[in-house]
Parts: structure tokens; C-alpha cells; sequence
């Protein structure tokens, strides 16, 4: 089930007041909001996205509790990244052999988002082992957005809980939302 919440924004005149967009037409926002296939565990794989033509996400460490590891695959061409938060490459992560972090990382997309939905975003096929499917090389990617946009995630975490609305989360309607 896809839950859409739309909402309005308008431009304001030089008054101050609200009033129609600069183009005359309305202007609106809409934001796509999709509930897990099946609940994940939130222990190995925190933070998992299908974004900027990647599947990427935060992977925990086996050995250290300490330490993260930033983990993508590119769309189409199955290029794939993984390096540690401060951008050390990840050991086992070998020219053409996927490390136990992607595994993980495709494993909980799966469990996020589907297996259909993960292998037309990455443009595979969606056989038994998707991540055993995929044949890209090591590669370079960003790590920093990916990892800035998990510590953001986590600083809601330690939001209190309010009624009033958050303002960096305007953009989510307060009550229903359109499906």
C-alpha cells in the first residue's frame, strides 16, 4: 500500500497573504510514503534507501560495535562501494566480489521494499539471490550523503515527543493523508 500525502503550497503576495503561484497555477508537493513489505531488524542494517540511482545504505560492522559502514549499488551497471564512515574501504571487498555488508545491504532492501520493487530499481533480475545476480565491480561512490542523511534520521530519536509540529517536517500533513 502507497500512502500519498499531498500538500499545498502557495506563494504569498507582496502583502504577505496567500494567493495563486507566480505561473497562475497551484504548486504542490506530493510525498510518496511506502510501508515496509515486512518489518526489519534495525540492528545490522540501521538505515536503507533506493536513491540516486543506488541502493544505499548504513551496514554494521561484525567485529566492532563502534563502526558503520557506508554500502551501494549502482542501478543498471551493479558497481558497487563500501568504506567505513571515515571513507576507509571495507576489507572484504574484493574486484568483482561483493563483501558481507552489500549482501546485508541487499538482503534488508528486500525486506524493506520487496524483491520486485529492488531488482527493477536496479534493473535485475529477480531470481532466488538477487545479490548473487549481480555482476559489477568495485567502484568508487560518495559516502557522505548517504551517511549525513542516517544521523539525520537518527536525531528524531531523540526528539522528545510533542504535539506541536517539528519544522523541518512542515511538509507532512498533520492529520490523514490522501490515497
Amino acid at each position: 500500500m502507497i500512502v500519498r500525502a499531498e500538500v499545498e503550497v502557495d506563494a504569498l503576495d507582496a502583502e504577505g497573504a496567500a494567493g495563486p503561484s507566480p505561473g497562475g497555477g497551484e504548486r504542490r508537493s506530493v510525498v510518496r510514503v511506502v510501508r515496509p513489505v515486512r518489518p526489519r531488524k534495525l540492528a545490522k542494517v540501521p538505515f536503507v534507501e533506493l536513491a540516486e540511482g543506488r541502493l544505499q545504505g548504513v551496514v554494521s560492522s561484525g567485529s566492532d560495535l563502534a563502526r558503520v559502514y557506508v554500502s551501494s549499488i549502482a542501478a543498471g551497471t551493479h558497481d558497487f562501494s563500501c568504506s567505513t564512515n571515515n571513507n576507509r574501504p571495507c576489507g572484504g571487498l574484493g574486484g568483482a566480489s561483493m563483501c558481507k555488508h552489500l549482501r546485508s545491504l541487499v538482503d534488508e532492501a528486500v525486506t524493506q521494499y520487496g524483491l520486485e520493487r529492488v531488482a527493477r530499481y536496479l534493473k535485475a533480475d529477480a531470481g532466488d539471490d538477487l545479490a548473487g545476480s549481480l555482476r559489477g565491480t568495485k567502484a568508487s561512490a560518495p559516502a557522505a550523503g548517504v551517511f549525513s542523511r542516517f544521523l539525520r534520521h537518527l536525531s528524531y530519536l531523540e526528539v522528545p515527543g510533542v504535539t506541536e509540529p517539528l519544522p523541518e517536517m512542515h511538509w507532512f500533513p498533520a492529520m490523514g493523508a490522501a490515497g
